[in-house]
């Protein structure tokens, strides 16, 4: 369940936890992170747009 509460995290879903550890490395990681997960859903939304736009 982790996961999927960090994932919902970066995603602005749900509140931080005010007791993860908060040092700058962690926070360019979280960064890096967020990106990822966004261009995925980008790329997923693309690649659905195009699949459907065939018909």
């Amino acid at each position: 369940m982790g996961i999927l509460r960090q994932v919902a995290e970066y995603l602005y879903i749900k509140k931080k936890d005010p007791n993860a550890p908060n040092s700058q490395w962690v926070k360019y990681m979280h960064g890096i992170n967020r990106i990822s997960i966004f261009l995925f859903l980008l790329a997923m939304i693309i690649l659905a747009v195009k699949l459907f736009s065939k018909h």
